[in-house]
């Protein structure tokens, strides 16, 4: 009878919390972040977030349950050079990427509907244009989702994305 009523509970805890997570908890979150939220992508990569200015844009998504998801952020930084971003370790020009790299990078870029103001491909695919690969998950060879930091330095912005499908 105790266990009974202790599973009981169980239970009701665990259909709780799912249906918490999946519905009033688990919303799309638009143009919300703050210099503190984005810190992370500058200090991932190096730049350090001493150089942020304002998040221009931001998205992040809810979780589904299998953890599939879209974030993303527009920030505005004070200054980055070519120069830094070819003597640091991990940066890549879009314009010669490895292939698993430049797969991300595709797969990356079918997000236009939730996130207009991010740049397209063609607009990336630039030689000042680099890309930071934070993470990068494969079924394979072929990514199923990634975590890239893209620099454009001529602009002073820096992009962030996020996504798992």
């Amino acid at each position: 009878m105790i266990w009974g009523g202790i599973s009981l509970i169980g239970i009701i805890l665990i259909f709780g919390y799912l249906a918490y997570s999946t519905t009033i908890g688990n919303k799309t979150v638009e143009n919300k972040a703050t210099k503190s939220d984005v810190r992370f992508v500058l200090n991932w990569c190096g730049l350090g977030d001493d150089r942020i200015e304002k998040v221009t844009n931001s998205y992040e998504s809810g979780r589904s349950f299998t953890g599939d998801y879209l974030d993303a952020y527009g920030i505005d930084i004070s200054k980055v050079t070519h120069d830094e971003l070819k003597n640091k370790k991990g940066f890549y020009r879009l314009d010669s990427l490895p292939k698993v790299l430049n797969d991300a990078v595709e797969m990356t870029n079918g997000w236009q509907y939730q996130i207009p103001w991010f740049p397209k491909l063609k607009d990336l695919q630039k030689e000042d244009v680099y890309v930071y690969p934070w993470s990068i998950y494969c079924n394979g060879i072929d990514p199923s989702g990634a975590e890239l930091i893209f620099v454009i330095p001529n602009e002073n912005k820096v992009y962030y994305i996020g996504t798992k499908m």
